[in-house]
């Protein structure tokens, strides 16, 4: 099984590049916190290549920036390739199934953070630090469908068997 989850911070911009076909890529370098000191007594970090296709690629562009937090699933990839020097080169990568995020772009600068142009923040689901009530939910304890509308009667005596 290859099976890979991160939580870190962008260390840069996410770059879009498309394939011939005109799928899209996107790469970043994620830094994920080592959960040990050493021996200074200082919090290390470990620096991650990550990459995202397809529409989830073109979101990562339009939603995140360097400092941004996300969650990252997904599979651990070494493939090499020929240098310009004519020696071979090998790069271990995390291709990304899934790409959670878990803050807004830079919340200081709003207008930059967002790529529509009008303004306003793009929060994600996560994103209730802006709102003065949390919330709303449903309490399920006592009747489940007790926000849904009218009550709907159930009998056996339909059924054709």
């Amino acid at each position: 099984m290859n099976k890979v989850f991160l939580i870190g911070r962008l260390t840069r911009d996410p770059e879009l590049r498309y394939t011939s076909n005109n799928t899209a890529v996107a790469s970043f370098t994620l830094a994920v916190n080592r959960p040990f000191s050493n021996q200074s007594g200082e919090r290390e970090a470990d620096f991650i290549n990550i990459v995202v296709w397809r529409k989830q690629a073109e979101n990562v562009k339009n939603y995140l920036t360097q400092g941004s937090q996300v969650a990252i699933d997904g599979r651990l990839q070494t493939r090499s390739y020929d240098g310009e020097d004519g020696k071979k080169r090998y790069v271990t990568e995390v291709i990304a199934d899934n790409v959670q995020f878990l803050d807004t772009k830079n919340r200081g600068d709003q207008s930059a953070s967002n790529s529509s142009g009008n303004g306003q923040s793009n929060p994600t689901p996560y994103d209730f630090a802006d709102q003065t009530e949390p919330p709303k939910t449903t309490d399920v304890s006592n009747n489940p469908f007790a926000d849904f509308g009218s009550s709907i009667e159930i009998s056996d005596d339909d059924l054709p068997f």
